[in-house]
């Protein structure tokens, strides 16, 4: 055994500094609380995912009445004319002609109708039929009538109309359409251009601006005995001439509409009538305008928009960008008021305890038994005429809507407030509030945040929810929000499902988005979860 410890001395040397081991530098950087939340947050595929997709939606309300000229937007508050643009379907131009997204549409008519549109492509040169698409009779109390249905373009389909003009007025249109060579003055037609008032109440001519022919009252061309007429090309023109005016001077100096006998002679007593003179000054001028070719005189450009027009004729995507926009900063404003009075409310109770607790929770337990519908109706109803509807909604949201947040701002607080870094706290003399706000409520972020994120979808929703029942009413020319938009298009979502198709993808990809963005924001700042690895 003696052996084991008889070491050879030769075998021994002094040791030096390079043999002598030493800790080693640590190299890494310290990580900080929401860098290491923004990584586990990354890891996430579907909350990043829904990220952007929240951050795609933020921008398009931002940015999406750009697009629109600013004299059509502006158009919004005073054009009553703009409601004659209603119900125009998605139309890109580049996509013309595809049967996607070219404004058009499979529509039901019937003969007459169809003889209505053939004889307006004949007048103005728009063809609102692209093509018949099925041909079948049906029966009905009256008979047997053909019906067909066609592929029909909206946009080349908008009515003529009658607007009365100022004589300055009357002649800038003149001259833009001569500069331009585009028609927007049409013929004049009236009533008075009927079929022989002799004949049966079934040969009256129909008052219509689109009628330019002569016509029974259901809107069928007629010869000037009534009957039925089947070419188109004999079609009796029903405008009125200088030997029907009452006032003779119509004071048109431009290119008139081929066809008009006042092409060949100026002086013929049947040339066409462009304007009805009105007024004991005669400074009135009523005109019948193409109404295609008058968007462009008046707004600049032709009218092509890309989610189609609404109830108003208000373009559905800059408006719904201005309802986004508007529920997008309610909701957040909202958001950021409850948090701030939850989060003091909660950290008050959860902090101290005790009576206090008890006292303010059975506060809280009183105003949310208070139904959150009968809040909004009172305040709507009591409030909205003197501040209106916007404040009066703001405040039924936030009368109770801060009690959610308060009450994860007190649980939080119950649950960190007697941890061993608390009462090192309390034991070196920090005060309250700073105990409550330096080194609790950083540990509750994770909930608070979470929260505060969810509430806004919540409140897009509930105001959605309340505009589309007509509880409340915020639509108005200058403003707009999803709500007002889905409870518009809610009675023609039949005809014209496009009114009311891109507000409910709108407000269903951001409710979806939002609520997956919370979950992965939720996991990414949960303290427990702090430096864990996959």
């Amino acid at each position: 055994m003696s052996d084991i410890y008889n070491i050879n001395k030769d075998k021994l040397k002094f040791a030096t500094n390079k043999d002598i081991s030493h800790d080693k530098r640590l190299d890494t950087k310290p990580v900080g609380y929401f860098e290491d939340a923004f990584r586990r947050f990354k890891k996430n595929k579907g909350s990043i995912v829904a990220a952007w997709i929240v951050i795609l939606l933020v921008v398009y309300a931002i940015v999406g009445t750009w697009f629109i000229p600013k004299n059509y937007t502006k158009a919004y508050v005073k054009d009553t004319e703009l409601q004659r643009y209603q119900y125009l379907t998605p139309k890109v131009k580049f996509l013309d002609g595809t049967g996607v997204w070219d404004g058009t549409m499979i529509k039901e008519i019937t003969e007459v109708q169809y003889a209505q549109y053939v004889a307006r492509e004949f007048e103005t040169g728009l063809n609102p039929i692209q093509k018949i698409v099925e041909e079948y009779e049906v029966k009905d109390s009256l008979g047997t009538k053909k019906m067909l249905k066609v592929k029909f373009d909206t946009y080349n389909a908008i009515d003529c109309f009658e607007k009365q003009l100022s004589l300055t007025e009357y002649q800038a249109i003149q001259q833009w359409q001569e500069e331009k060579g585009i028609r927007v003055i049409m013929p004049y037609v009236n009533a008075n251009t009927s079929a022989p008032t002799t004949g049966s109440p079934a040969t009256v001519r129909i008052v219509d601006s689109n009628i330019w022919y002569n016509s029974d009252r259901k809107g069928k061309p007629i010869d000037l005995n009534g009957k039925p007429i089947s070419n188109l090309e004999d079609y009796i023109p029903a405008y009125v001439t200088y030997k029907t005016a009452t006032i003779k001077d119509d004071k048109y100096t431009v290119t008139r509409l081929a066809g008009d006998p006042g092409i060949e002679d100026p002086t013929s007593p049947n040339r066409w009538i462009y304007a009805k003179v009105t007024g004991t000054t005669l400074g009135n001028y009523n005109v019948r305008v193409n109404a295609h070719n008058y968007f462009i005189y008046k707004y600049g450009f032709e009218p092509s928009f890309l989610f189609g027009t609404d109830v108003q004729g208000y373009d559905i995507f800059s408006r719904l960008a201005s309802g986004a926009r508007f529920s997008l900063l309610f909701a957040v404003a909202i958001s950021a008021i409850n948090l701030i009075i939850g989060a003091i409310y909660g950290a008050i109770e959860g902090y101290y305890g005790g009576a206090t607790d008890l006292i303010m929770e059975r506060i809280s337990d009183i105003l949310s038994a208070i139904p959150s519908m009968v809040v909004t109706v009172l305040f709507n109803l009591h409030l909205s005429g003197t501040v209106g509807p916007v404040i009066s909604l703001l405040f039924s949201f936030i009368l109770t809507g801060w009690i959610g947040m308060a009450s994860r701002v007190r649980m939080q607080f119950y649950r960190f407030k007697n941890q061993e870094y608390v009462l090192a706290a309390r034991t070196l003399g920090a005060r309250d509030r700073r105990i409550m706000f330096k080194h609790i409520f950083p540990n509750s972020l994770g909930t608070i945040i979470t929260g505060s994120v969810l509430v806004i979808p919540g409140v897009i929703f509930s105001e959605t929810s309340l505009t589309y029942l007509g509880i409340i009413n915020l639509d108005s020319p200058t403003r707009a929000s999803v709500g007002a938009m889905l409870n518009s298009g809610k009675l023609i979502m039949t005809k014209f499902p496009h009114v009311i198709l891109f507000p409910a993808l709108f407000i269903a990809l951001l409710m979806v988005s939002f609520n997956l963005f919370g979950n992965g924001l939720r996991d990414a700042f949960n303290p427990s979860l702090r430096g864990a690895e996959d």
